[in-house]
């Protein structure tokens, strides 16, 4: 990124690389003040690749899918590389056009993939078999050395869950609970949910101690505070009124002791 913003004017490229920084540093906690900081890099440097790439995963993290594909076309029409090719075939999916999605899992371009490349690609082709009603085919699509593997590389965990939802899909419950456990094992950085979604199929449920304790606050302050030197009033009892005999004149029972 660096040696292609070097053939920008120095203050335009210093202006480019802050916004591409914000938006590297946004995207995943605030994706739609990335997605602004996207916009600014590209209205200053369109012809930069490093700037359509990450306009392009901006768009992608709010759902703009069309913008995003259009934004990653640009970019490896200028470099000539294939490493966007899956989130390129992701962007197809998130239009509805998961058979697109399935057509590039099987071109030559994901054979020029490295391996984590390859691993998302069948990620990607996996999730357009269930969006089209195909979930077992699913469930084989992931079935793969890289998932077989006790390696732990930096995309086994999302490897490991994807299959277990897949799993999870088609009602193969227990293998599902068996491959979310393996995934959270591979997830160091906490990147899935594996640890939420274990939870729930064991019937865990978790409860926020701080809404417990803002809910509690709220209820102190909703009390009425008794006067200085006196004592908070108390609700006087009802009067208990005397049960009526057997023989009264409504013809009522006694109550029973």
């Amino acid at each position: 990124m660096r040696q292609e913003l070097m053939g920008l004017p120095k203050t335009l490229a210093e202006d480019v690389a802050k916004n591409l920084v914000m938006v590297g540093r946004l995207l995943d906690e605030e994706p739609e003040q990335a997605y602004g900081y996207s916009r600014v890099a590209l209205r200053l440097a369109s012809r930069v690749p490093a700037v359509r790439e990450a306009a392009g995963f901006a768009s992608y993290g709010v759902g703009k899918y069309a913008e995003a594909l259009a934004e990653f076309r640009a970019a490896r029409r200028m470099t000539g590389g294939v490493h966007l090719w899956p989130v390129m075939a992701d962007c197809e999916r998130g239009m509805g056009r998961p058979e697109r999605a399935l057509a590039m899992a099987g071109e030559s371009e994901v054979r020029k993939l490295d391996k984590a490349g390859q691993v998302e690609m069948r990620i990607v082709a996996a999730g357009a078999r269930r969006d089209m009603g195909q979930a077992d085919a699913a469930v084989v699509t992931l079935q793969s050395s890289e998932l077989a593997s006790n390696s732990v590389q930096p995309w086994t965990a999302r490897l490991r869950y994807a299959y277990a939802d897949a799993l999870l899909e088609v009602g193969r419950t227990e293998e599902a609970r068996d491959w979310f456990a393996r995934a959270l094992e591979a997830d160091q950085g906490g990147f899935t949910d594996a640890s939420d979604r274990l939870a729930e199929l064991d019937g865990v449920e978790f409860l926020d101690a701080l809404d417990e304790e803002a809910g509690e606050e709220d209820e102190r302050e909703e009390a009425p505070e008794a006067p200085e030197g006196t004592t908070a009033a108390q609700p006087e009892p009802e009067p208990v009124s005397e049960p009526k005999s057997a023989d009264s004149d409504s013809g009522e029972e006694p109550p029973q002791a």
